[in-house]
C-alpha cells in the first residue's frame, strides 16, 4: 500500500488555472496531494500538472474508459505530465485497465473507478448492476487482477474492500464529508476520521475544503481531526 504522511486530497475542480494554483498555495501546509479532474483539465489544460507537481503529487482524475489502444495512448501522454496517480473506470474491462496499467510506467499508480460516489443501490438496481457493495468488489477483483495499483471507492465499501483485498491495494475515498458539510451530489458519504479507520489511503476532499469561506483553515481542521 502507497502511504502518505497526510492523506489529505485536495480536489482542485475549477477551469480556471489561476484559481487553481492559489488555491493550491493556499491550502498547501494542509493537505498532501492535489487533484485535478475533468473540469480542470479541459478547463486549465494539461500544463497545470506539472505546475502543481512542483509542490506536491498530483492525482490525475482523468476517469479513462475506452478501448484498450485509445487508452493506453492517453496514459503514455499522461505519464509525461508528472502526475503520481490517475484513473481509469473499472467497468471498461480486464484488457482495458492491463493496457493502461501497462503504459503507465514507473512512479505512476493506476487506480480503477468501481461505483461513482454519485450513485446508490436503487440507481444501480435501474442499471441492472445489483448492489452498490456487490458491484464494488466484482469491479474491484477484476481490475486488480488486470495490475490497477489501487481503487476508487465510497467510503461505505472500505472495510468490505479491505476484508477481501487486504492492505496491498491503494484504496483512494472521495465522498469524504465532515460533520455540518453538505453531501451535494455525494450519495454515499462519511467522515474523515471514519473513512481511514476504516481502510482509506486517501481522501479526496472538495467542496468542503475549496468552497469554504477560508479554504486554509477548514483544510487545517479536517487535518488535525485526522489525529483526534
Amino acid at each position: 500500500m502507497s502511504h502518505t504522511t497526510n492523506p489529505i486530497c485536495v480536489a482542485l475542480d475549477f477551469a480556471d488555472a489561476s484559481r487553481v494554483r492559489s488555491t493550491a498555495e493556499t491550502v498547501a501546509p494542509y493537505v498532501g496531494v492535489f487533484k485535478v479532474g475533468l473540469t480542470t483539465l479541459y478547463g486549465a489544460g494539461t500544463d497545470i500538472v506539472g505546475n502543481l507537481a512542483k509542490n506536491r503529487p498530483v492525482f490525475v482524475d482523468a476517469k479513462l474508459h475506452d478501448i484498450p489502444a485509445q487508452v493506453e495512448g492517453a496514459m503514455t501522454s499522461i505519464a509525461k505530465l508528472g502526475a503520481s496517480y490517475v484513473t481509469v473506470h473499472a467497468a471498461g474491462g480486464f484488457d482495458m485497465v492491463k493496457a493502461a496499467a501497462g503504459a503507465a510506467g514507473e512512479g505512476l499508480r493506476v487506480l480503477a473507478v468501481t461505483i461513482l460516489t454519485s450513485l446508490d443501490d436503487a440507481e444501480l438496481e435501474q442499471l441492472g448492476l445489483g448492489t452498490t457493495e456487490d458491484a464494488v468488489l466484482r469491479l474491484a477483483e477484476r481490475a486488480l487482477d488486470a495490475g490497477a495499483h489501487g481503487l476508487v471507492c465510497s467510503p461505505l465499501e472500505l472495510e468490505a474492500v479491505r476484508r477481501r483485498f487486504g492492505e496491498d491495494p491503494d484504496l483512494v475515498v472521495p465522498g469524504i464529508r465532515p460533520a455540518g458539510a453538505g453531501a451535494h451530489d455525494q450519495r454515499r458519504t462519511l467522515g474523515p476520521r471514519e473513512a481511514m479507520d476504516a481502510g482509506a489511503t486517501l481522501l479526496v476532499v472538495g467542496r468542503p475544503i475549496t468552497a469554504a469561506s477560508d479554504p486554509a483553515d477548514a483544510a487545517r481542521q479536517m487535518l488535525e481531526s485526522l489525529d483526534a
